[in-house]
């Protein structure tokens, strides 16, 4: 394997889907807020990307079954709104620049064959004291000042690390909208309460009902 792989399990029926990404990163705020998001929604895996720029280790379940790090591509939908969500294992080396275009090019690519039409990404922004604040960078100053408007404080003057900022910016580069949500952490370890912030600020900034079967944020790690 010399280049991005997907492994496609089915193909959902998707209309204008709103594609969520929440990968590992900063406090883990991400991640663990697109865990929140795939459990309220039952989403399901339809497809599966795996790199050779993935860290080269694997991962071994409780029976001993072991399976090369990838990323997940969820399907669910919430009343009327479809969503991709997209979560996984690790991200490439910060240093391996060239992988982390590479990986984002393919899954702007891969969510638009699938009707992407909004995008939002989640992670954590570095704070010395943890709050319950929601910070917001996006492709549009309209979207920004929309989301400002809900209750999210803008993000200014600042870098947004790994894929969380990077497919941000390559999906304006291609004439898409999107946002990004940033949860203040402090980053020492998983933060759920910064995730749960995330998690409902999302559903609220999208005006999507939040699921009555929320899990609780002990259950995520």
């Amino acid at each position: 394997m010399d280049r991005p792989y997907f492994r496609e399990i089915f193909n959902p029926k998707l209309r204008n889907a709103i594609f969520v990404e929440g990968l590992p990163g900063f406090g883990n705020v991400g991640k663990i807020a697109a865990r929140l998001l795939i459990k309220s929604t039952r989403a399901e895996v339809f497809a599966e990307l795996y790199s050779p720029s993935f860290p080269d280790y694997v991962i071994v379940d409780k029976d001993g079954i072991c399976r090369p790090p990838r990323y997940e591509f969820c399907a669910a939908t919430i009343g009327t709104t479809d969503f991709i969500i997209l979560t996984g294992d690790a991200q490439p080396s910060l240093e391996d620049l060239k992988a982390h275009y590479m990986l984002c090019d393919e899954i702007l690519g891969f969510a638009e064959e699938h009707d992407a039409k909004f995008f939002v990404t989640m992670g954590g922004m570095p704070t010395p004291k943890p709050t319950e604040e929601v910070y917001v960078a996006a492709t549009s100053p309209k979207l920004a000042a929309e989301t400002v408007k809900k209750g999210a404080t803008l993000y200014g003057r600042g870098r947004i690390m790994g894929a969380t900022g990077l497919l941000l910016g390559l999906a304006k580069s291609r004439g898409l909208r999107g946002i990004c949500l940033l949860g203040a952490t402090t980053g020492l370890k998983a933060d759920r309460r910064a995730a749960s912030s995330v998690f409902r600020f999302l559903l609220k900034t999208l005006g999507v009902k939040t699921p009555k079967h929320v899990p609780r944020e002990k259950e995520e790690s």
